[in-house]
């Protein structure tokens, strides 16, 4: 990781190639139908060029864990943990293209704001243990300035949940993670609120979870055409939270349905395609089995999962 952040914070990227290869272009091939004719079939990765903010976030939490297990305890990981945070200072107010590398214009999206906001807070957290020195009282303002634009013009009141931008109607799932990151506590009424939203709008009829809406043949939020499965990773992240807000039951219930998509070597893709009941997308997806194993290990210490 540190080898491919490493330089200028203005170019960090969202993706490497996995020899940490930086020019990623992406090109269309029009002459391959693609499997069960999904096209458009690509390679390369346009996204490689897209601004996501919380990609910081990501970053900054994977130094401060590594930092605190004694894993990279060392003065450059923390001088670019500091070069991290002075780099948000001037950019966290811009709008991106999120964590689902949307095709469509830039928005503010809640949950890049709320990476932002974890990036200073773990960092804040590394300064107040005397691990790095750092502009302690203004960074401590710059999160509080994040908490607050969220929390302003991320949540809508009438509905009692975050939304997916700022001034949109729309949910998405990627706001399951706002208790997870203590961006607020699980017991807060605007999490609650947001979960049973979510619940409520994004859910499949099996329970499981989409990322946001989708518009069939129109193009979406995402700039794309078409409709998709239900995203697994984001029906862990609902299984989170239903255990921290103490519905352990309904938790475990899912979680147990969720290790029931497995393919006989245990696996699992990306999406669930419930119409069709198979596994859709890319496959094996590591995004969908890191989740997995954050939620056992969540029900296994709340006394809800064993085994």
């Amino acid at each position: 990781l540190l080898r491919a952040v490493a330089g200028d914070p203005e170019n960090l990227q969202i993706m490497y190639g996995i020899a940490g290869e930086r020019e990623l272009g992406e090109a269309e091939l029009d002459w391959l139908p693609g499997y069960e004719n999904s096209g458009p079939v690509r390679v390369g990765n346009g996204a490689a060029n897209q601004l996501q903010l919380d990609v910081y976030g990501e970053v900054t939490e994977a130094l401060h864990l590594a930092h605190m297990t004694g894993l990279a305890r060392n003065d450059y990981a923390m001088g670019l943990q500091l070069k991290l945070i002075e780099y948000l200072e001037k950019h966290w107010e811009e709008p991106d293209e999120g964590i689902w590398e949307v095709r469509g214009p830039r928005r503010h999206f809640v949950h890049s704001k709320v990476m932002a906001w974890v990036a200073v807070d773990r960092t804040i957290k590394l300064i107040e243990a005397g691990d790095v020195e750092g502009p302690l009282d203004r960074w401590l303002r710059l999160r509080d300035d994040i908490h607050r634009d969220v929390c302003e013009r991320g949540y809508d009141k009438e509905r009692n949940t975050f939304t997916q931008s700022y001034g949109s109607k729309e949910l998405d799932a990627s706001l399951l993670l706002i208790p997870q990151m203590g961006f607020l506590p699980p017991d807060d009424k605007r999490v609650i609120g947001t979960i049973e939203a979510i619940q409520r709008e994004l859910s499949t009829e099996d329970g499981f979870v989409l990322r946001y809406p989708t518009d069939g043949e129109e193009a979406g939020v995402d700039g794309l055409e078409g409709d998709e499965g239900a995203f697994l990773a984001c029906s862990f992240w609902l299984a989170d939270d239903l255990a921290m807000i103490g519905r352990v039951d309904e938790a475990r219930q899912l979680f147990e349905k969720l290790l029931s998509l497995r393919n006989d070597l245990g696996l699992l893709a990306e999406e669930w395609d419930s119409k069709l009941q198979r596994q859709v997308g890319n496959f094996p997806q590591a995004f969908s089995h890191v989740p997995l194993i954050d939620t056992a290990l969540r029900l296994t210490a709340s006394g809800a999962y064993v085994g």
